[in-house]
């Protein structure tokens, strides 16, 4: 029997008689990937298991990027908890992040964690404006000017003010009988809150303190945990940033200065990436997003034997993968690309180029999508080339029925879709995305290797997230429809520089951010309730001593 045969048959039996200290310098993703694995091999055991890790990553990321791992002996114990997300359907990003937090929730602790997820404007807003944010940000995205006066005046400390203000005069009542409800099959409110949205920090902090303390005060006594995961990427609104939070989770290095700059403790600072939609990051989906080092070194496989070998291989510093698992992404190449194609209807071996409006279709889709589909035709009748442009249109259904009627020749093949549930495969199925500067987006798009046009923004939110994509080397900005698409046609015809942007795009991508959020919440979610047990527990023995006889 091999040496390191012998060694694995020891350590699982180590594993699973003994407590066990384990320390990991895997990637973050690696280590929430594999956890259930370990879960699975140690089940029947009734021994507790304490885990310890040390997580290597860029050293650009200048906060801390340790991923949680004390979740083992919680998630063997089965320990199950409550968590509540608030936010607003002001843009598609909050709800898309709070979904993909339950997802990567599940992914890691299936039935453990129930989470609600809840508009709290919308479903518990007193009345008109306050119940009515996303009608009014549709209107406001329709007309930019209207935006960057209500972000900017907001922005300034009469408006922080006056915002708090007004929020805690009106919302106070109404919201703290959304976050008293009963959370999951539970009877009792949510044993954690996480907000993903900028105006849910202040208030509802405000209304942790009131209910932890029964009443006696708004400012203090909160023991509930209380978290924010910023979802804008490179500028955010000041009112994301409150230093009354237990953790406030933030996706760029220009988010971690506007947190300090807002007095959130260097402490109180995680620094991982934005969490983004499963089909970009989870193990089990088609295309997943992220590979850990095990499943890579064998070809996408994964399994027990392969994760002990490579632990035991990083354990002896005799690891020849060489895989970086921050980059380590399915972004959609050579063969694979081709086949993805083929299964989306679309033409493999043809330079391909998508436009994106968003979930809403804003974005001026119909002049942009025009303009490309005129260029590449030319481009590709003068170098005798076929090229091919992926329009999806979102909600927006009249660029839909107008796109679909355009004759657009014989040199570009064009497909025009409405709202799709995949984008993931279709970002991965092409070589440029045209987008409006989303977060949620850019970093999707980054994760995928996709080189990045940018078409609009909307002024303070989205403004920081052009600087963004340019210095990091994946891509550029224009609103011009025309200096669009020439510039598309640029990058299409030279696979030099399509390389070089692709190879920039995976070193900014964060695959692992969602479930390395995820962790550390659960981690708090579990600590917490942990402590309340304890409380009880010694609670309980006072009681009982008390009717000893005396």
């Amino acid at each position: 029997m091999k040496f390191h045969d012998t060694f694995l048959s020891g350590l699982m039996t180590a594993l699973l008689f003994a407590p066990v200290e384990y320390t990991s310098a895997f990637s973050p993703h690696y280590h929430h990937h594999h956890q259930q694995q370990i879960i699975r091999s140690i089940g029947s055991s009734s021994r507790p298991l304490t885990i310890t890790t040390t997580c290597t990553v860029s050293q650009s990321i200048p906060a801390r990027v340790s991923c949680s791992t004390c979740l083992f002996a919680a998630a063997v114990n089965k320990e199950k908890g409550t968590i509540q997300i608030l936010m607003s359907d002001t843009g598609g990003g909050h709800r898309a992040s709070a979904n993909a937090l339950r997802d990567a929730f599940d992914e890691l602790y299936p039935g453990q964690i129930e989470v609600d997820i809840v508009d709290i404007f919308t479903d518990y807003g007193p009345f008109f404006p306050l119940n009515s944010f996303v009608p009014i940000y549709k209107i406001m995205a329709e007309y930019p000017i209207l935006w960057d006066i209500t972000y900017k005046s907001g922005a300034t400390p009469l408006g922080l003010w006056f915002n708090e203000l007004m929020l805690e005069i009106f919302c106070f009542e109404p919201f703290k009988e959304c976050m008293s409800r009963a959370s999951g099959n539970t009877d009792g409110r949510a044993d954690m809150v996480v907000s993903v949205h900028p105006l849910t920090q202040d208030i509802p902090l405000k209304i942790l303190n009131y209910l932890d303390s029964e009443g006696k005060s708004r400012t203090q006594g909160r023991t509930t945990p209380f978290a924010t995961v910023v979802t804008d990427l490179g500028g955010a609104h000041p009112t994301w940033f409150n230093p009354g939070v237990d953790k406030c989770f933030v996706p760029s290095d220009a988010l971690n200065r506007a947190a300090r700059d807002r007095n959130v403790l260097p402490e109180q600072i995680v620094q991982y990436g934005l969490p983004i939609r499963r089909g970009f990051w989870s193990s089990s989906s088609e295309g997943g997003g992220v590979k850990s080092s095990s499943s890579a070194a064998a070809g996408g496989g994964g399994g027990q034997k392969n994760f002990w070998e490579d632990w035991l291989a990083s354990m002896t510093g005799n690891n020849n993968n060489n895989i970086n698992p921050r980059k380590e992404t399915r972004s959609g190449s050579g063969a694979g690309k081709d086949k993805l194609r083929n299964t989306l209807g679309l033409k493999p071996n043809l330079p391909t180029v998508l436009i994106v409006g968003g979930g809403d279709g804003m974005g001026g889709i119909i002049p942009q999508a025009k303009a490309m589909g005129e260029k590449l035709s030319a481009k590709g009748a003068q170098d005798g080339k076929t090229y091919q442009m992926v329009v999806v249109c979102g909600n927006n259904q009249n660029a839909k029925q107008v796109l679909s009627s355009f004759d657009w020749g014989e040199n570009v093949n064009v497909v025009v879709n409405g709202f799709v549930n995949n984008m993931d495969e279709w970002m991965r199925s092409s070589d440029v995305i045209v987008t409006k500067a989303g977060p949620g987006t850019i970093a999707e798009a980054s994760i995928c290797g996709l080189p990045c046009m940018l078409s609009s923004y909307l002024p303070g939110q989205e403004e920081g997230n052009v600087p963004f994509v340019q210095e990091a080397g994946f891509g550029t900005y224009s609103g011009n429809p025309v200096t669009i698409a020439d510039t598309v046609s640029t990058w299409l015809s030279s696979p030099e520089m399509l390389s070089t942007m692709k190879e920039a795009a995976l070193a900014a991508a964060r695959p692992s951010a969602t479930l390395d959020i995820a962790g550390d919440l659960a981690t708090m979610l579990f600590d917490h309730k942990k402590k309340l047990a304890q409380t009880s527990s010694k609670s309980k023995q006072i009681d009982t001593n008390e009717l000893v006889p005396q």
